[in-house]
């Protein structure tokens, strides 16, 4: 585990990674990240991975379109 700082950037705020942090994902200034949200609470955060993106946005139409058929497997 790592403690990372938040920290004004201009009118935004940004995170201050730790370079041995950066290393070990694989990342660079200006690469994206993908946050996805924990079952226990808080974020997961790894490099973003573009047919991971491709492959959410296809599950959550297939959620939006076939909601009460989920809602009922999921009783």
């Amino acid at each position: 585990m790592a403690i990372v700082k938040l920290t004004q950037i201009g009118n935004s705020v940004g995170v201050i990674f730790p370079k041995e942090m950066l290393a070990k994902m694989n990342v660079e200034k200006g690469d994206n990240l993908f946050l996805s949200e924990s079952a226990i609470g808080g974020y997961h955060i790894s490099p973003y991975d573009e047919e991971f993106a491709r492959q959410m946005d296809a599950a959550r139409k297939v959620m939006k379109k076939r909601r009460n058929v989920l809602r009922e497997l999921a009783k």
